[in-house]
Order: C-alpha cells, then structure tokens, then sequence
C-alpha cells in the first residue's frame, strides 16, 4: 500500500500545470558567440535529469550538469549533484517556472524552449541508474552507492548518458552520452559526445544486457576493447 502511494506522488510530481510528463529527453538547437551549432540535451528519469551541451557537427564536450528534480505545478526545482563549469554549485537548489507541453518545455522568462525527443521509449532501460557491482574473474565485487564518489547512468527511451562525480569533493569526473537501443537482449550504444575524448564521437558500441531481479547485467568489450560486465540498479 505504502509503495502503491509511494508511485503515484512521484507520478503526480512529474507531470505540469497541465498534466504534461516531462519524463524522457528533450532538445535544443541553438548559436555560441563564436558561430558554433550547439545542441542541448536534457534527459528525465523518475526523479533525476541530466543536461548537456556538444557541439552539434563535431561532438565537441562543452557542458554537463545535473541532479535530482521535483515538478510542483508549474514550478521546477532541480538539486546539483554536478556541474562542470561551477563546482560550488554543487549541493544548490534553483527552482524556476516552465511551461511545458506535449512537444515543448520552455522556461519562463528567458528565450529557452526544448524540443521534445521521446517519452521515454522505446528502449527497455529508461531511468537513473547506479553502478551497483562488477563481475571479474567469475567473482561479483558490489560497490556502495550511498558513498558521494558515484557512477550514474541516465536514459530515455532513445537517448543515454553516463555520469561519473563525487558529490562531497564536488569534482567531475567524466561522461558521455548519445542514443541508444535494445534489441533482443542487445544493447548499443552511439557516441555523440565523450567528455575525455572527442574523437570517440560517432563510435557505436555493443553490448549484451539482462534484467535479472531488477538489476541490469551489462556485459561486452569497453571502447578501448577491454571486456566488461558491469551490474546497474535503478536509483531510489
């Protein structure tokens, strides 16, 4: 019963003044100083987001920041976890008004307004997940995700993007994201942006997965060709 009421206030928190989700991934297009296309991507999961810029040509890192989120009728309040331009940021909260629609999300009083990209499929893995575990050797080694340094990967239906940052030394880490999707029992991934490195951008990864108990069994080579089997759990 706790858990039923437990569903449906975070389903009643993820819908706007007019009943519009903003659960999946959301875009914008738009101009730097210099001339540069840039693309915006903002990705919703039940009570996480992540937003980041590249460059839309090159896939050339510029930003990322994120955390978890709370829509309030019309009112937004997002919570920093990360932020890579200002690591005071960290630990924040900034609450401001959107509209938001079937097809657009825009933030009142300023020119921003995203496109929408999907609502949250049609891949199997849409949410906030936390690297929970590896398998090496045959044998499970499980990490702690109460601990500030954390591994997280966010998806929607179509797009991913993994994040990895400590939350009480405030530093960034590393990520990188594009799209995504799983086809009988297969997992690809195609790189748009990887902070440590552009020229991984167009690179397209595949993976075996598995839900087993809730958990997500990730298996495969890395992008430098080493084997990996990783455990992932959905973030509460």
């Amino acid at each position: 019963m706790k858990k039923s009421i437990f569903l449906l206030i975070c389903t009643l928190l993820s819908l706007g003044v007019h009943g519009q989700s903003v659960i999946g991934a959301w875009e914008r297009h738009h101009t730097s100083e210099t001339g540069d296309e840039l693309r915006s991507v903002v990705i919703f999961s039940e009570g996480y987001q992540v937003l980041t810029t590249y460059h839309a040509k090159t896939g050339k890192f510029i930003h990322s920041n994120g955390g978890s989120w709370k829509l309030e009728g019309d009112i937004m309040t997002e919570k920093v976890e990360f932020h890579t331009d200002n690591a005071e940021r960290v630990g924040t909260e900034v609450s401001f008004e959107v509209v938001v629609t079937d097809t657009t999300l825009g933030i009142v009083g300023s020119d921003i307004q995203l496109k929408r990209i999907d609502h949250g499929t049609p891949g199997a893995l849409q949410g906030a997940w936390l690297m929970t575990g590896r398998v090496r050797d045959g044998k499970t080694q499980t990490r702690d995700t109460t601990r500030p340094r954390k591994t997280m990967k966010i998806l929607s239906g179509t797009r991913f993007q993994w994040i990895a940052y400590n939350t009480e030394t405030k530093q960034f880490l590393g990520t990188g994201g594009g799209t995504y999707t799983t086809i009988d029992g297969a997992y690809t991934e195609n790189i748009e942006f990887f902070s440590r490195d552009d020229s991984r951008a167009g690179v397209s990864l595949a993976f075996k997965y598995n839900l087993k108990d809730g958990a997500w069994h990730h298996s495969g080579l890395s992008s430098k060709g080493n084997p990996i089997y990783e455990i992932w759990s959905i973030r509460k």
